[in-house]
């Protein structure tokens, strides 16, 4: 099936009712375990076509490292800002993840006149906004947001696998992978996780790290209780 990529029709149709300067805005990062959440914010230069742009979580590595250069190099401007997870342990992903994408849009220069979100609504912005539901695959802008936020958020999440090697951050980047977590059942939450982030799998994992393998049972036969 061919892949169809995100296009400008928004972003041209806000222009024509006088919005010069529209922005996409992406994050990236709300389900990890580990590492920020990270967020992204494009103004496309409408004179400069960026063939193959797409929701980030539909391209290669190497797509998105090519697209990474060609948007910061062609876009009118653009930024990235995070959250780190001390401040999602305190305000909750939620909240946090909103923080990120109002710091990307405010980091902009010049500002924009409009904003495109993907799903969400960003409050205290001082212009005019729209959510748009899958907006990553819908709007060009605002996949763009979604690429310069993944291999921003990957590239530190590189950096912090060099720092501490224990957890394999290059390989799952934070995400709830079985060898992440089998790896914080190993050695604990590292200064990157978020300790507000408790998911039902990472009990599973302690419990098999200290009683050892469960075995598996189909879900029709006989229930099987563990010796107590």
């Amino acid at each position: 099936m061919k892949k169809v990529g995100a296009r400008r029709t928004i972003e041209n149709a806000l222009r024509r009712y006088g919005f010069v300067c529209v922005a996409g805005v992406d994050e990236v990062g709300r389900g990890c375990l580990a590492g920020p959440v990270m967020a992204g914010a494009v103004v496309l230069d409408p004179g400069r076509h960026i063939a193959g742009l797409a929701d980030s979580k539909l391209l290669t590595v190497q797509g998105r490292e090519r697209l990474y250069e060609t948007i910061v190099t062609r876009a009118m401007t653009w930024a990235v800002a995070a959250a780190e997870p001390s401040e999602i342990d305190a305000i909750n992903i939620h909240q946090a993840t909103l923080k990120a994408m109002q710091r990307a849009v405010l980091a902009l220069a010049p500002l924009p006149d409009a904003v495109l979100v993907d799903a969400f609504r960003i409050p205290s912005l001082p212009m005019a906004q729209r959510g748009v539901v899958k907006g990553d695959r819908q709007c060009a802008a605002i996949a763009a947001a979604s690429i310069l936020a993944k291999v921003t958020r990957d590239r530190l999440m590189d950096r912090l696998h060099v720092s501490d090697p224990r957890y394999g951050f290059d390989r799952h980047k934070g995400y709830a992978t079985a060898d992440h977590l089998s790896a914080v059942a190993r050695h604990g939450y590292s200064e990157a996780h978020r300790r507000s982030f408790r998911p039902p799998t990472l009990f599973d994992c302690l419990e098999s790290e200290i009683l050892g393998p469960v075995e598996v049972f189909d879900a029709d036969a006989p229930k099987v209780t563990r010796p107590v």
